[in-house]
């Protein structure tokens, strides 16, 4: 993980200055039209404050002051429960019995999961509360792109969002941080995806799915997370697969299904 190669929000600034020199070259191009309304600037701007300032800097935050991967992403797979009884009063949606069935398969599966592949460490009060403030950013970034954004070029939303997010990461690592960097070909490794697969790809995916659908079912993706994450880490890292995971895959794709459903 690139962590290990730099402070926290130095690393989240370095990304965040990638990703807006990424997309500068096409928008220079396209020329895309940006937002005409307050409503629209403040939609942008508050996704940007609240999922690339927020979510990311808090889970990076976590992981620097002592909790493991596991116990983060433990914390923050809830973010569809919340999501569950959130929506009804914030997004005005309606979350029927067989979807928080859903729900409650997909966490507990999501949950069985890292708890068998991953160490679950959380000592750290610091830590956890940092992993707790990431989940509600998640959600408060979900619920705010849902209920006040309107149709915008994703090369000039992702402009704005990140770019709010490179202004907030950036002074703090300078404040709070010596802003140490390693360089190295792990570094380079993980910058890359983290820019062009994470957030160039499937950020820009996850809110068009919440503008276009309902916060509550799309959030229950995010169950998908630990699975994937353990087959790939298997696949590709040789890391070993624990089976008891195997009941917590299937009880993660029941949920999403009962979701996802429509009724």
């Amino acid at each position: 993980m690139g962590l290990a190669y730099a402070d926290p929000l130095t690393f989240l600034a370095l990304r965040y200055v990638l990703v807006v020199g990424a997309l500068l070259i096409p928008i220079l191009l396209i020329r895309p039209v940006f937002p005409s309304t307050k409503r629209g600037w403040g939609a942008l701007i508050g996704v940007g404050l609240f999922l690339q300032a927020g979510y990311f800097a808090f889970t990076y935050l976590s992981l620097r002051y002592g909790l493991t991967a596991g116990a983060v992403a433990l914390i923050t797979s809830q973010q569809p429960i919340l999501m569950g009884l959130l929506a009804p009063t914030l997004a005005g949606e309606r979350v029927s019995r067989t979807r928080w069935l859903g729900l409650i398969l997909g966490v507990s599966g999501a949950a069985i999961v890292i708890l068998a592949n991953a160490t679950t460490t959380a000592t750290s009060p610091v830590g956890i509360l940092f992993g707790v403030l990431a989940l509600f950013s998640m959600a408060a970034s979900t619920l705010t792109e849902k209920r006040f954004s309107v149709p915008t070029h994703p090369l000039a939303a992702n402009l704005v969002q990140y770019s709010i997010g490179l202004a907030i990461a950036a002074p703090l690592a300078y404040c709070l941080e010596p802003m140490t960097v390693t360089w190295s070909w792990p570094l380079i490794g993980s910058l890359s995806y983290l820019v062009f697969g994470n957030s160039l790809l499937a950020i820009s995916l996850l809110l068009a799915m919440v503008r276009h659908g309902e916060a509550s079912r799309v959030s229950a993706l995010f169950f998908l997370v630990p699975p994937l994450t353990a087959i790939i880490a298997f696949v590709v890292l040789g890391e070993p697969f624990a089976l008891t995971a195997i009941p917590g895959m299937l009880l993660a794709i029941a949920g999403i299904y009962l979701v996802m459903r429509k009724s």
